[in-house]
């Protein structure tokens, strides 16, 4: 088959076939295209078949926040899990700080020992029950996989969550759609760890953070994974105290939310 340029295809309706274009419906051009992978009901938004959903008039889907108080949002996805989990806790305790867990759903279920009575300074937010990339499931799927975790969430904690952030940060049609019928706000993030620069070198990911980090960001961590991740875990009390050294405070993500809206109103 002769190259053919897909964005020319798409824009006069053409599909070559045999080094021969042939005119097609949008449709078909569309159909031929579309990635593979995507359910119909996932990758894209199908409002018209699912407007019981649509609870809100608008879903948030926060990178940072522009605010005027010096707070930045530290952030863990994907557990809890034995020692990584302890250990974030543990240096939180030790400065006293406050953090947002995205907690996955089945590892809650699994460790909820870890955690059941050592989350009152902290937020939880909810990541899925296995964290499956929401961008591939249909509006279904994807509200058991939030609905579950919430659940657990619930009957660990007592609490009901109103953020939650799509594994990877993948966006789809069915996770807004899922957002809005649960009334989440989605959180996505500005800063993260760089485990792969920083291989033990947990000084170095400490001054990575403090040097990037602005009023306003919200800044991805996992307490799980990769063994390399580890470095930056074990620096997290130091970087707190860099961050107060430069004049920023650790909040959960929903103060940071809320100090948004305060400055927006002035």
């Amino acid at each position: 088959m002769s190259k053919v340029n897909r964005r020319a295809l798409l824009r006069g309706g053409l599909v070559a076939i045999g080094g021969a274009a042939a005119l097609v419906a949008g449709e078909d051009v569309r159909r031929e295209f579309e990635p593979d992978r995507l359910p119909i009901n996932g990758g894209y938004a199908p409002t018209e078949d699912h407007s019981n959903l649509i609870t809100r008039g608008q879903v948030t889907s926060t990178f940072f926040v522009q605010t005027t108080e010096p707070v930045v949002a530290l952030t863990f996805d994907d557990g809890p899990q034995p020692d990584w989990t302890p250990l974030v806790l543990d240096q939180l305790d030790e400065v006293s700080a406050p953090a947002t867990f995205f907690m996955v759903g089945q590892h809650l279920r699994a460790n909820a020992h870890l955690v059941a009575d050592r989350m009152d300074r902290h937020e939880i937010g909810n990541h899925t029950w296995t964290h499956a990339d929401l961008a591939e499931e249909d509006v279904d799927h994807a509200l058991v996989q939030l609905t579950r975790t919430a659940d657990e969430i619930r009957t660990v904690f007592g609490r009901t969550t109103t953020i939650m952030r799509p594994p990877w940060g993948h966006l789809a049609g069915s996770t807004v759609l899922a957002a809005s019928k649960l009334y989440y706000d989605i959180i996505v993030w500005s800063q993260q760890m760089h485990p792969d620069t920083y291989i033990n070198d947990t000084a170095g990911q400490v001054a990575d953070i403090v040097q990037r980090s602005r009023p306003g960001d919200i800044i991805l961590a996992h307490d799980v994974g990769d063994s390399r991740r580890l470095a930056g875990l074990r620096g997290i009390a130091d970087i707190v105290r860099g961050l107060r050294s430069k004049g920023l405070e650790p909040v959960t993500v929903s103060h940071l939310l809320s100090a948004a809206t305060a400055a927006s109103r002035v």
